[in-house]
């Protein structure tokens, strides 16, 4: 212990001594509870489109401006039932981001196709060179995944799908409201998939949709995993799946009215969450620039982030080779204890379901893994990420400031770690 050192982990005082959390989501206010509390004496089961699943199918339609959304219950579920729904199938090869959490590629497993890693870029984007060296005549569509809520480069994809013949889709999951050219990320692709999930710009606690331009598309997401009622009201009788509206496809992803209520109350307030999180972004990305051994994201002007998170690349070669471990558990011991590196959304690559699914999944038993010297940016992006979460409020701005202010001061006394 060094009695002299500032630094908390070292016996100085913390930058923040208020008790955890200082962050949670989603804000939880009376109109949530009394529409959640109203929804148990309505229904607790929603078997058609209708009462607050109609409401917030109808809302989020209008919020991204495309046709059709298809509520489920994860974006796991909604992922999902958007592959399924453009005809992904045995054999097939999707092209994803290597850097991603890893639901946005294991449900092309359960339909028998092949979900091909693409590497990543020095932002963490898609890197369309290496995309295109990973097309096959097998190569059917193309992911867009919009990491921390930063858009994709939509022009790019675009142009990149368009070209190559593929489907464009989309995983929106961190980035409810985000843009590119002010156009709503979602309504780029043929398919757009998002998850509701706790944490998640829009939240329903547990949640998911799908959202689409394309009506044939609809159909078969409600074929996939909204059976019987709904498919039977709103499926054509004159349409050649008609038949099969009882059944689907066997699977029910329903979301939970409960569930549907949360986010019906959240989503008018949803656009006053990004805008409150735009400021505080900025604020924290202009006190940490500059900061040696820290990179802040610099979005180009075209994208309008939903900030899921302020993700921040750290360089030990600036600071003697302190290992990001270090620099973590000195950031948490002056108060900042939700600052932390990517868990679950990693290099795809690093997960053995990625190179022998056989193990878990019939029908893949000689599948042939990434190299392990593949995907060099996804590990180097991943492996030197630490996230800040982004607040909303302006009663906020002083823990905001707290935070950069801790790792300001780690940085500064980066050497007292060393020794």
């Amino acid at each position: 212990m060094n009695a002299t050192s500032p630094l908390a982990l070292l016996g100085g005082p913390p930058v923040i001594d208020i008790p955890s959390p200082r962050f949670s989501w989603p804000p939880i206010e009376d109109r949530d509870v009394s529409a959640v509390t109203s929804q148990l004496t309505a229904a607790v089961s929603i078997a058609d489109r209708s009462g607050v699943v109609a409401d917030l199918e109808d809302a989020l339609a209008s919020f991204l401006g495309v046709r059709h959304v298809v509520t489920s219950c994860t974006g796991t579920a909604a992922l999902h039932s958007m592959y399924a729904a453009v005809g992904i199938g045995p054999g097939d090869e999707v092209i994803v981001p290597a850097l991603t959490f890893h639901a946005t590629a294991t449900p092309l497993f359960h339909l028998g196709a092949r979900p091909v890693l693409a590497d990543v870029n020095e932002h963490g984007q898609l890197d369309l060179d290496d995309a295109a060296r990973r097309i096959t005549a097998r190569t059917k569509a193309i992911v867009a995944v919009h990491l921390w809520g930063l858009p994709e480069k939509m022009d790019a994809l675009a142009a990149f799908s368009t070209r190559h013949d593929l489907i464009l889709l989309e995983d929106g999951s961190h980035a409810h409201g985000a843009t590119w050219r002010g156009q709503p990320v979602g309504s780029f692709g043929h398919g757009a998939a998002f998850s509701m999930n706790g944490p998640k710009p829009l939240s329903a606690g547990e949640g998911g949709f799908v959202a689409t331009d394309d009506t044939e598309l609809y159909y078969r997401v409600l074929l996939h995993g909204q059976y019987n009622k709904r498919c039977r009201r709103e499926i054509p009788a004159d349409h050649t799946l008609a038949p099969y509206a009882v059944t689907g496809m066997g699977l029910k992803l329903r979301i939970h009215p409960l569930a549907a209520a949360l986010a019906h109350a959240q989503l008018p307030r949803l656009k006053d969450y990004l805008a409150g999180r735009e400021a505080i972004a900025a604020r924290m990305r202009r006190a940490l620039r500059g900061v040696p051994g820290i990179d802040v994201p610099h979005p180009p002007s075209p994208a309008g982030p939903a900030w899921y998170a302020l993700p921040l690349r750290y360089h030990p070669d600036q600071l003697a080779d302190l290992p990001i471990e270090r620099f973590l558990e000195a950031v948490h011991a002056e108060g900042a204890d939700e600052v932390d590196l990517p868990g679950s959304t990693r290099a795809l690559g690093d997960h053995p379901l990625f190179h022998t699914p056989g193990a878990l999944l019939p029908g893949y038993p000689d599948h042939q893994g990434p190299a392990t010297d593949s995907f060099a940016n996804a590990r180097r992006v991943h492996g030197s990420t630490v996230k800040l979460p982004v607040w909303h409020r302006d009663q906020d701005l002083q823990l905001a400031d707290a935070y950069t202010a801790a790792v300001i001061k780690v940085v500064e006394h980066h050497k007292e770690l060393v020794k």
